[in-house]
């Protein structure tokens, strides 16, 4: 709830400049990097279940204190640090859809746990707009106390629930690195750098977007809400029964690339026309962008680990989202600032081209992932 507003929380409710408020997004982007790095190393060392128990209680905790903080300062430091917190959760629960899932339902076990977070994603902005319509300190307290209570049901359901090892060992066994960390793994690594490059492009749905819809079209904070949570809706409703249709009919490089595409077009879409039917097209082709670029760029990183590095794999892939996060905001309130709206959409939208080709090309090389997401179906 808090995310989505965020950028509107910054400027009309603490009257932060837009620079300020491009420092803080892109801080809360770095607070997203440190802690993805974190959650996969103490996930390797500690195991999937104590972080994510941490993070969620220990996030709910930051959440409440947050909305006592009223200075600049104070907000940058305590926005970075919620998100180390936070975000230690990603790699852990990559891990543990792995540890817990059977393998032949591996590939639905990953798209039903993203179904599961758009889910969040259409309810989260929808109650979010309305709670921040009317005071934006309750997205802070409904925010807080939901994430500690998720952390104690999660605790008291998974504490003694056994782990499947078949899937660890079948990963183990069908991977081509053993051992290898990601930082050694120098395809990997430009993979992740592509990563965050569209990364930058989608998130400008969290950072940019809901800046465009006040000052631009002068939509109130629920309307705002309901346009964002028509992109978690999306996703929950179309993912699953994409994936299945498209999983073994479609090369993993293609898919992929034309997500990338679709973003770029979602955005430059904005320039084309105008009116509510413009936003909402915007929102259904940054979705479909999504289905199709993120399960099986998340694919492709369980491919490339083992059963004892791929914490730190995921780790790195929530590395590349955490950059994103940082320039993101960083690179459009800037050319907001400069150049206005337009040009921002016209230069995102030109990128994309080159990223989609960037990600064919680097997927494409890499043959033997490629082949084994087709055989497998994972996403």
């Amino acid at each position: 709830m808090v995310l989505p507003f965020l950028s509107l929380y910054l400027r009309e409710a603490k009257a932060l400049t837009l620079a300020e408020t491009g420092i803080i997004l892109s801080l809360f982007g770095l607070g997203a990097l440190a802690g993805s790095l974190l959650g996969g190393w103490l996930t390797d060392r500690l195991g999937s279940f104590t972080v994510q128990v941490g993070s969620l209680i220990g996030g709910g905790i930051c959440f409440l204190v947050l909305k006592e903080i009223d200075t600049f300062e104070g907000l940058a430091v305590g926005f970075f640090f919620t998100t180390v917190v936070t975000d230690s959760l990603r790699p852990a629960n990559s891990t543990a859809v792995a540890q817990y899932a059977k393998k032949e339902n591996l590939t639905r076990a990953y798209s039903l746990n993203r179904m599961a977070i758009n889910l969040g994603f259409a309810i989260g902005p929808a109650i979010g707009g309305f709670l921040a319509a009317t005071d934006y300190a309750l997205l802070f307290y409904v925010d807080g106390f939901s994430c500690i209570i998720a952390g104690l049901l999660f605790a008291a359901y998974f504490i003694r629930l056994p782990k499947n090892q078949s899937v660890s060992e079948e990963i183990e066994k069908k991977s081509f690195t053993t051992s290898r960390p990601p930082w050694k793994d120098w395809s990997f690594l430009f993979f992740i750098l592509l990563v965050a490059a569209y990364g930058t492009v989608f998130f400008q749905l969290f950072t940019t977007l809901p800046l465009y819809f006040r000052d631009v079209y002068l939509l109130p904070e629920n309307q705002i809400g309901w346009l964002l949570a028509l992109n978690g809706a999306l996703v929950f409703i179309l993912e699953m029964p994409l994936v299945a249709k498209l999983e073994n009919r479609v090369m993993v490089k293609y898919l992929v690339g034309i997500g990338a595409l679709l973003a770029g077009a979602g955005l430059l879409l904005l320039n084309m026309a105008e009116g509510v039917i413009i936003l909402i097209l915007s929102i259904v082709l940054l979705s479909i962008s999504e289905i199709l670029a993120m399960p099986f760029m998340t694919t492709y990183t369980v491919q490339r680990a083992d059963e004892r590095t791929r914490g730190r794999y995921l780790g790195m892939y929530s590395v590349g989202y955490s950059i994103a996060f940082i320039v993101a905001p960083a690179v459009g309130t800037f050319l907001i600032q400069i150049s206005g709206y337009a040009a921002l959409w016209y230069i995102l939208g030109i990128f994309s081209c080159v990223l989609a080709f960037g990600l064919y090309k680097n997927m494409a090389d890499q043959r033997s992932v490629t082949i084994e997401v087709a055989n497998t179906t994972q996403t």
